[in-house]
């Protein structure tokens, strides 16, 4: 059993108490493998007996769908576009992540506040300020950050995917360039810089990326043993195999 602790103050109505369940977040800038990795874990976790669920990003009842809509024009403010961000957030913590930790789950959430905070940041907005914001967060038991070494490598995975650039994910509303492409080199370097930045301050676990799925996984898949007491003896002899 863990007790709850926040980053500042605790949502209206919850009280720090001992959990039974894990919280761990996979961070990472866009295109960078962390839904696949989150759901590797996931078939991997449950494979062991665990009960699981999985969250991320505008996936709230309350916001998800809202935001959504928003992101498809550019109406809203920077301002309010980040109220809407954190309003998901904590609606997606209060009703679904701590239920679930009390319960005993292991919850994994593709981003947690640091995508928030880097994006945020990168877009003008007061550090200070959106960190304040994002003090009703639950302090994780673990924080997987995979990192890419350039933004160049996102570009070939993004490029190898089929997908197109996306609108946000290329920072197109800062005006960075003149196409697409150079907007989200220069949008995800700054991306990168922020979530290095944040690595010392939040304690995140640092994986390397660039390398292939199997070898990123095995890491993931041991340092999350660490926190749930997996047998890593049997885990490496399970990977050798």
């Amino acid at each position: 059993m863990r007790e709850m602790t926040f980053y500042g103050t605790p949502p209206a109505g919850v009280e720090r108490e001992p959990y039974a369940g894990k919280l761990i977040v996979v961070e990472g800038t866009d295109g960078v493998g962390r839904s696949t990795h989150t759901g590797l874990l996931r078939a991997w976790l449950e494979a062991r007996g665990h009960a699981v669920i999985d969250t991320g990003m505008t996936r709230s009842v309350l916001a998800g769908r809202g935001i959504k809509e928003a992101k498809t024009g550019t109406t809203l403010g920077r301002l309010t576009m980040q109220l809407f961000y954190a309003t998901d957030f904590a609606d997606r913590l209060e009703n679904e992540m701590l239920p679930a930790l009390r319960a005993g789950f292991v919850v994994l959430t593709d981003r947690y506040i640091y995508s928030a905070i880097a994006r945020a940041v990168v877009r003008g907005v007061d550090a200070r300020w959106i960190r304040s914001i994002y003090g009703v967060a639950l302090v994780p038991d673990l924080v997987l950050y995979l990192r890419a070494s350039n933004a160049e490598q996102l570009v070939s995975r993004v490029l190898s995917s089929g997908r197109k650039f996306d609108y946000w994910e290329s920072g197109m509303d800062l005006n960075l360039g003149e196409d697409f492409y150079d907007s989200f080199v220069v949008y995800q370097t700054r991306l990168l810089r922020e979530f290095d930045r944040m690595s010392g301050e939040y304690g995140f676990r640092v994986v390397d990326a660039s390398r292939s799925i199997r070898r990123v996984a095995a890491d993931l898949r041991r340092a999350v043993g660490r926190v749930i007491d997996v047998d890593e003896s049997a885990e490496d002899a399970a990977e050798r195999a």
